[in-house]
This record gives structure tokens, sequence and C-alpha cells, in this order.
């Protein structure tokens, strides 16, 4: 049993921590007191009664003076109920566990020994003089657990301690639970939903629907046991506890999610150390390294029971692994309410968004192959290309260097014909598609997420008044009043954030610049492969030097771009915790938005490059451009758009495998060696079945889910920025989504500790980011086949000169100026006279360029602005579901409904009266 003041023994080691007995027995509870003080117990903590006057106690003492706890192990450990996730009495609910390593120090029983003869003060002074820095830092981070443990009890919450020993080390585990009235609190202040009234399931599934009303079965479809209800919900409120559905179950009112936000709320809130400088809440004592972990426990195995079971006995956990992430349920809907009862929202929209990304991904595959093959078809019908495969030596082309030797365009033969693949009049209709598209998949995900967002009791969610980060909190200069709830916080000038963030951006602008620099270092290697292909004599290396060095630079640029990235997300992380950002949301948006910035230009830079700058700057024979003494970089013979769509392919491509290479083995062995190393630690234990808390401290922790947000918007800006250039990018992206959420859902249920639920009724900040890049792509499109493609000089030609393109091919070859003796009379591709000057067809021809690009991007716009309008956000029949639950929760809540309506019908009565009265007078 917890003893205090005099009755404390000291724990001078971290290997004397808490042990808290369950004779704690739930009554009622007062309302807590409040205080102007910062992340003290009385503000946000939970204090019953019989705590009251020590919490005050704690209180008023001088902080400096930790609390000192001490308990006696029992002598025997009763059997532990099957789940293993409960405390020792198999009634009371784990509902989260916190874990500290601690390593046997020497000369332990001569402290252990003075221990029982000294005072708390006097053996803390002597254990510091004779302990180095690191003991008197072991000592102190037990101090903060010692103190964080007993406010946590005083805070009304249950706890219970294992640990597993070895002679290297001793692995403590501390299980909390909350208890009733501690839930009902919390439930209140969180503004948690209650369940009002059972309603059918809605199948919000437009496939589906779809089929079943043509009556086509649907193989995707699949019964699910134990599929949560769906209810008409409103704030929780205890003084209402009897209009709540289920509310005389006290053990099954609240879902475990439920239990684990309010137990989490908990810990962020309660104090362990000095108000002053802000050592409050669990997340700074994991960064400062009192815990090692804190998380809440799986409901059990996901490997399901060697017995034959009901599907309906399945816990959630193996329910999710039996229908989710199992590879053979690939084409199986995904259960989104099963995972948002296991995971939260924030999770589960993040599932919603990517199976409705990858469901939209079909059609825009499936257009995608079929321009690829009529490009196919129609290779045999492509003029220009016969023209040049018929030419033999009637063109002969200027040398690609100094030291080439002319060519003839008759070598060129395959390639201009595969270049027509990637560059006929389909693929101007694809890039028109895939702008509409874009826009037409994130209105339809407006109306998904308003939803789902109801469905899952999200729809009114606002982030409540959010605390400093714990970060913030230990480095912020000084404390001041917070203007909303008047209490102390840690405070930092925005005048000297407002300057970090303009280092930062400075930071940010030179590692943009060193991209560029390893962008001119891929051109130049480009260019130095090209001249040692021409210079072999070979034929084939001569007339495939421009390939050869195309896909082995952009073999060296991804992984460069992978080198760089993991380099600036590290570098963005230390930059956006400089710029001290008060609260987690600004900190998130600060760091998303330096990674996305770098990444966008890391990805996406040399694409546009080869877009857009390759083969502009090259001048003409005799008066070539260069960079650093080397010639400027012409297009292939096959053009520019075959050389960007190889680019594309290698990159988006090489990306995503070594990306799903990386998700699949890095949780594996990260569990191989924390289950390595707890073995270790267990060692005799090894024949016994580990426990709940130890299975699951062997997983990962999960990391969140910015990573998986940054590679599936990096790929959206894949499949529409360049589309025009690469119609089967939709096609890869779906065959990687579709293992993607294999691989997310394998990861969340079987690798990953279980995250702490957190609710959100969007996909936050990334939306943004979606639509900015939706109408980027239009843009960017409208001027790669405007300037990149050969689509708009074929159509001038085919209206000044010749419908059939004969003799386009020489229509769009200049000669060499006789100022070019070296190889008199060669040609090169451009539109030049005899002297190099720009003939009226270059000008004809931009001016068409520039009017097809505003022509286009004002069609577009307004048939996407169009569709905006047309589709709403909110359904209309969600909107009459809100209203209904409004009301039932305005019927609910009323205190003086009866009164109400007794004085409605009273003055109504009165009324008629009245009128009477004034007809007969």
């Amino acid at each position: 049993m917890l003893r205090k003041g005099s009755e404390l023994l000291l724990a001078t080691g971290g290997d004397r921590e808490v042990l808290l007995d369950l004779d704690y027995v739930t009554g009622n509870r007062g309302e807590p007191q409040t205080t102007d003080s910062y992340g003290s117990l009385q503000n946000g903590g939970f204090i019953p009664p019989r705590n009251l006057s020590a919490a005050a106690a704690s209180s008023e003492d001088d902080e400096d003076d930790p609390i000192y706890i001490h308990c006696d192990k029992p002598s025997s450990r009763p059997e532990q109920p099957l789940g293993g996730n409960y405390f020792r009495d198999g009634r009371t609910k784990i509902d989260f566990v916190l874990v500290w390593e601690v390593k046997p120090r020497k000369h332990r029983s001569r402290w252990r020994g003075q221990s029982e003869t000294s005072g708390p003060e006097e053996v803390g002074a002597r254990a510091e003089e004779g302990s180095s820095r690191s003991e008197r830092r072991k000592a102190q981070l037990a101090r903060w657990r010692d103190k964080f443990t007993q406010n946590l009890q005083n805070a009304g919450i249950l706890l219970e301690k294992e640990e597993t020993a070895s002679e290297k080390k001793t692995i403590h585990y501390l299980k909390l639970s909350a208890p009733w009235d501690v839930l009902v609190y919390y439930a209140e202040e969180l503004i948690l939903r209650a369940p009002l009234q059972a309603q059918p399931n809605p199948n919000f599934n437009t496939s589906d629907r779809i089929l079943r009303k043509l009556y086509i079965p649907n193989v995707m479809a699949e019964s699910l046991p134990n599929r949560p209800l769906d209810y008409y919900t409103c704030a929780f409120r205890k003084s209402k506890m009897e209009k709540f559905l289920g509310c005389e179950n006290h053990d099954t009112y609240f879902t475990n999610t439920q239990r684990h936000r309010i137990v989490y709320e908990l810990l962020a809130r309660t104090v362990y150390g000095k108000r002053k400088r802000a050592e409050v809440g669990v997340a700074r004592l994991l960064n400062e390294g009192a815990y090692t972990a804190a998380f809440p426990l799986h409901e059990g195995p996901f490997e399901l029971p060697e017995f034959e079971v009901r599907p309906d006995e399945l816990n959630q956990r193996q329910v999710l692994f039996q229908y989710w992430a199992r590879w053979s349920k690939w084409y199986k809907y995904q259960p989104l309410d099963h995972i948002r009862e296991y995971f939260g929202e924030k999770i589960a929209l993040y599932f919603a968004w990517l199976g409705f990304y990858t469901a939209w991904l079909l059609p825009a595959a499936v257009v995608g192959v079929f321009v690829f093959v009529s490009g196919v078809m129609s290779m045999g019908t492509n003029t220009p290309a016969k023209e040049i495969c018929n030419s033999g030596g009637s063109y002969l082309m200027c040398p690609l260097c100094k030291t080439c030797k002319p060519w003839n365009m008759s070598d060129i033969c395959p390639m201009a014909k595969v270049g027509y693949l990637f560059d006929h009049p389909g693929t101007v209709f694809f890039s028109v598609f895939m702008s509409f598209w874009a826009v037409t998949f994130l209105e339809y995900w407006k109306r998904k997420m308003a939803t789902l967002a109801h469905h899952w009791d999200c729809m009114d969610f606002q982030e409540e008044e959010e605390r400093p980060r714990p970060e913030f909190a230990a480095m912020a200069p000084s404390i001041e009043y917070n203007p909303v709830t008047g209490v102390k916080e840690p405070y930092f000038p925005e005048k000297a954030r407002l300057s970090r963030m303009l280092t930062g951006s400075m930071v940010i602008i030179i590692m943009l610049c060193v991209v560029m620099i390893f962008l001119v270092s891929v051109i130049m290697y480009r260019g130095i492969v090209s001249v040692m292909m021409y210079r072999t004599g070979s034929f084939v290396l001569r007339t495939q030097a421009g390939n050869i060095a195309n896909i082995s630079s952009s073999m060296v640029n991804l992984a460069l771009i992978l080198l760089m990235g993991q380099v600036y997300t590290a570098l963005a992380l230390q930059l956006t915790k400089w710029e001290m950002h008060r609260t987690q949301t600004q900190y998130e948006d600060a760091f998303t938005f330096k990674v996305f910035v770098f990444q966008f230009v890391n990805f996406y830079s040399s694409p546009f490059y080869v877009a857009f700058f390759k083969g502009r700057f090259v001048g003409y024979p005799g008066h070539y451009g260069t960079l650093l003494g080397m010639r400027n970089e012409d297009c292939g013979p096959g053009g520019c758009l075959i050389e960007l769509a190889e680019q594309l392919f290698i990159i988006m491509v090489g990306k995503q495998l070594i990306s799903n290479v990386q998700e699949f083995v890095i949780p594996k062995v990260k569990a191989w060696q924390q289950k390595r190393a707890l073995n270790k630690v267990r060692g005799t234990q090894k024949s016994q079945e580990p426990r709940r808390w130890e299975e699951d401290y062997q997983l990962v922790e999960c990391e969140g889910l910015f990573e998986e947000y940054l590679e599936i918007v990096l790929q959206f800006g894949f499949i529409t920025i360049f589309v025009a250039a690469f119609p089967l990018a939709p096609l890869f992206a779906l065959l990687n989504n579709w293992a993607e959420v294999r691989l997310d859902a394998h990861k969340f249920v079987c690798e990953y500790r279980r995250p702490v639920a957190e609710r959100a009724q969007n996909i936050g900040v990334w939306f943004n980011i979606l639509e900015a890049l939706s109408h980027l792509s239009v843009i960017v499109n409208a001027f790669l086949i405007a300037f990149t493609s050969d689509f708009l000089p074929r159509l001038l030609y085919q209206y000044k000169f010749d419908n059939d393109l004969n003799g386009y091919v020489n229509f769009t070859l200049a000669y060499a100026p006789p100022s070019y003796t070296s190889h008199p009379m060669c040609r090169y591709k451009a539109f030049r006279d005899n002297n190099g000057n720009y003939t009226l067809i270059y000008w004809e021809l931009l001016a068409v360029r520039l009017g097809f690009i505003i022509a286009f991007e004002h069609v577009v716009f307004f048939v996407l602005r169009a569709i905006d309008w047309m589709v709403p956000d909110v359904p209309e029949s969600l909107g009459l579901k809100v209203k209904r639950e409004r009301y039932l929760a305005k019927q609910a809540l009323a205190d003086n409904q009866e009164a109400l309506l007794v004085s409605h019908r009273g003055s109504a009565s009165s009324q008629a009266s009245n009128a009477s009265f004034g007809n007969m007078s």
C-alpha cells in the first residue's frame, strides 16, 4: 500500500519503483479545484476526495523536494486471466501500459541498507555526492517516475506493476486503469459522443449499391462479424446519463478506444516535476528517457486460435487480420467501421482515403491503358515515322558533339516509332480527362469525408484549446498567461519565432540549391555518357546513346533523390523543433510544409527539366549554347516526351518498389531485434507464455501517418502533373496501392504497437496539398502539350500544308548556316532560316501554342468550377440525418422539456380564450 511523508522509505535507484495495490474502492467524486498554474494536478486532473488534502499538500511543498514512493512486492502472483488485458483480479481492464528499463547498480545493497536508518534528504544527498553524472540522472528519472505515478493515483487512476528481470536488466511494466467515475468525468470534459438511438447500419459503398441494383454478384463484398452498430449520438453529459443507451453497464459503456483516449489525456496532463519548468505529461517523460514506451494494449493475439471458433467469437484484432490484413483479401472492401472502432478515426480516415483513391484509380488506369494501346495500334499509321525510316541518306544530321560525326536520320527509325506511343492525339485527350478526374475525385472525396465524419461522430469535432507541446514547454524561456484559458503557460516571443522561421526558410532555400546542383551534375553525367557511347563507334551504342544515358542517369537521380530525402527529413525535423511551435498541430503543419516543398522539388525537378528546359537552349550549328564548357543537351531522336516517360517510369515505379520493400522489411527487422532483446531479459521464463504487455512491447512503435500520406501524395502528383507523357502512370499507381493497403494494414494489425486512438474529421493539410497539385496539373499539362509534344506542330502543318503529314519531317528541319564549314548542308531540328534566324513559321507556331494554353486552361478550369458547383460537399440525405440527430440531442438534453410543453400548451389555450373573448366583444 502507498505510504507518504515520514512513513515513506527512500528509493535512490531505478530499481526501487512503484507498486500500487488494487485496494482502491471507487466512490463519489468531488469536482476538481481550479488553479491558474499550468499543468498542475488540479488543472485538468481528477482528484478523489480521499486524496484532496494530500494533493493540496504536495502542491504547496517546494517542488525541488520530490515525493518518494515505496511498496512491497506480493509474495505470489495470481493466475492471469485469458486475454491478458486485465489486472490480477481478472476484472479491472488495462487501459494503458508504461514501460521502463533499469540496469542493476553497483553497491545497491549498501544504499538499500542505509535507507532503513536514514531520512530521504540525507540519503538522497549522500547518493548524489557519491555517484557519477549518469547515476544522478538515473536517480532524477526515478524521482520523476515516482511523483508521476503518485499523481496518477491521486487523480483516480488504478495501477498495478509487473516486471521481467535478469542479471543485466529489469523491465518494469506499470498497468493503468481508469475507474468508472474518472471515465465519466473526462468523457464530459473531452466532449465524447454518447449513443441516443440505434439505427440500421448505412451502406456508404457506392459500387456495392450499383451492383445490387443491377443484380450483379459483388465478389468484393464480404460479411464481417461483430460490425459496430450505428447510433444517433450527442455530447456526453453526466447529468443526462439515463438518456443514453447502455448506461447501466459500466464495463462496456465506454469503448476501449474511448478509454485509451481518456487515460492518455490524463497522462498528458499529469505533472511530475517543477511546474515552473512545465514538467508535465508522459510525452516529455518519454523524450527524457524516464519511460521507454507508453501504449494501450492490443485486444489479444492476431493469429486465429488452433481450435475452430465461430467468427463472432474472434477478438477485434483477429477480425481485422482475418478479413482485412491478409494478402488474400486484396480484392475485398475494407472494414472501415471495424478499423475505426479499433484504431480511431484518424487512422480509419487514412485508410478510407487510400481505398477511395485506389478505387478511383481504376477508371483512370483503364483509360490510360486504352490510350497506350491505341498508340501501339496506330504506330503503323504514323506518317512522320515512315518518312524517317524510308529516308535512307536523305537527311544528313549535324553532329551531336564536337568530336562526333554526322549521322543519318534513318538511324533513329525504331525510336521514332516508339516515340509515337507517348506523343499522339490520344495523350492530349488523356491529359484533359485526368484534369477532370483529379478535381472530380477531390469533390466526391469531400462528400465521402463528410459522410464518414458524421457516421463516426466527428462532423462537429473541433480540436480543443491545445496544450503546449512538451518540447516547447521544456525550452520556452518564460511563463505567461494564456489570454484564452487564463492559465499560465510556457511562452516564446513571436518575433523570435518569426526570425527563426526566416532562418529556417534560408536553410530550405540552400537545400533546394543543393538539389539543383545535383540536377546539374546528373545533366553533365548524361552528356559525358552520351559522348562516350558515340566514341565507341558501335552502331547500336551510337543509335541508343541517348536512351542509355537517360536511363542510367534516371537511376542515379533516383538514388540521389532517396538520399537527399532522408537527409532533408532529418534536417527539417530539427528545424521545426528549433522554430518553437507552441502546439502539436502547428508543429505538424510546419513540418509537413517543409518536407513536402523539398520533396516536390527533389522528385519533380528532373522531370520538369526534361519537359520544359531540355532542348530549349541548344542554339544552332556554329553557335551552340554551353554549360560549364559542355554543349547544352538536346532532346533525343524520339523527342523529349519519350525521355520524360522513361524518367517518370524509373523515378515513380522505382520509388514505389523501394518504399514497399522498406515497409515490408524494416518493421520485421525492428520487431526481431526487440523480441531478441526481451527474450534475453526473460531468460529462464522463456518456457512461460509471454503476457500481453510483453508481447506488445516487442512490437514496433507506430510513428504516425506522415510517411504514408507523403508517399501517396507524391504519387498523386506523378499521375496528374505529367500524365500527358506517361499514360500508364495510373495503372502502376493502382497496382502499387493494392499492395500498399495490405502492407499498411498488416503493419498496423500485426507489427505495430497499438496507437492511441485520435479523433479527426478530415485528412488535414494533405487535402489542401492535393487540391494545389490538381490545379497545378492543369497548367503543367497545358504547357507540356503546347511546348514538349509535337501535337501542335503537326496540327499546324495539317492545316497549312498537308492533311496526311507528307513532308512533315523536312518541314521541321533546318539547314546549317554557311558559316558552319565543318559539315556544310547538314540538317538540325528547328524552325530557322539559313542564317540561323527564326522563321515566320516559328512565330506562328508560338502564337498557336500560347493560344492553346489559354484556351485549355480556361475551358478546363470553367468545367472544374461547374463540377465544384454541381457536386455539393454534403449529400442531401446526410443533411437530413444531421437535422434528425440534432433534434434528438435537443430533446434528450433539455432540462425543462416537460415544463416547456406545459407552458406552451398554457399559452396556446390562453391565446385561444383571449381570441374568443375578443370576438364576443
